[in-house]
């Protein structure tokens, strides 16, 4: 039924937005677009998270600050320039649904929306400035096969939107399949990601200015292994992005 609606529309379409606007009414009464955060159904003009959940929803305004907390979490572990995420991670909270909603629900339109946002914010501070390639972490091609996506290419998509910057997924690889990180202790997610990233072509990133990107950072383990393996790149210089962090 939603399928004919939305053909349906173009129809629509074609009379004039005044009746198309009407026509989208009339989808959401009967078909209401849920905001990811909270389940409420959304109004018209809102996309993927409600005006409510916009305002709400805990931020970290990392990418003003220096030496904030997951700067620190990478102090005498990694070569990190700066690092920010866009929201707190709390067990259990609204942010904690939003980005399961993305990876494990499949609402693939959280990560792209979620990046677009962050990157406006990104592209206005001086500490991200001049972006060359936003890297998204990889999956290893089994995991990939499995979730259909990677949650981290949907949020690295929409930086590069707002950040006007070129996003590569393909040069920094998974070598080998690792078990999920959920659950693990420090120790245990340091071991489970250490030695299993690499890189295709070196040159590629050589004297570039990288921004690292994933979904979520909480011991920061992931993140270490993949900038150890970019920092030995000639003149690289690598900064770190999230959709949320534990670390605030």
């Amino acid at each position: 039924m939603r399928a004919f609606f939305l053909y349906f529309s173009d129809f629509i379409s074609l009379i004039g937005d005044k009746k198309m606007k009407f026509f989208s009414y009339v989808i959401d009464l009967f078909y209401p677009r849920l905001c990811q955060a909270c389940g409420r159904a959304m109004l018209t003009h809102e996309r993927v998270i409600c005006n409510y959940c916009t305002v709400q929803l805990p931020k970290t305004h990392f990418e003003n600050k220096e030496n904030n907390p997951i700067e620190v979490i990478f102090w005498g572990r990694a070569d990190i320039k700066a690092a920010a995420s866009y929201y707190k991670y709390i067990k259990d909270g609204k942010v904690q649904h939003l980005i399961h909603q993305m990876k494990y629900k499949g609402f693939r339109e959280v990560g792209v929306y979620v990046g677009e946002v962050f990157g406006k914010s990104l592209a206005k501070s001086p500490r991200f400035k001049d972006i060359d390639y936003i890297i998204p972490v990889p999956l290893h091609k089994s995991k990939l096969r499995k979730r259909g996506f990677n949650q981290s290419e949907l949020f690295a998509r929409g930086l590069a939107k707002s950040m006007k910057a070129e996003m590569i997924d393909e040069n920094l690889y998974r070598k080998v399949a690792s078990s999920t990180q959920t659950k693990k202790s420090r120790w245990e997610r340091y071991k489970n990601v250490n030695d299993i990233f690499g890189i295709r072509d070196a040159s590629l990133f050589e004297n570039k200015k990288l921004l690292l990107v994933d979904d979520v950072i909480t011991t920061g383990s992931t993140i270490e292994a993949c900038a150890s393996v970019l920092n030995q790149i000639d003149g690289v210089e690598v900064s770190v992005g999230a959709m949320a962090s534990a670390a605030f």
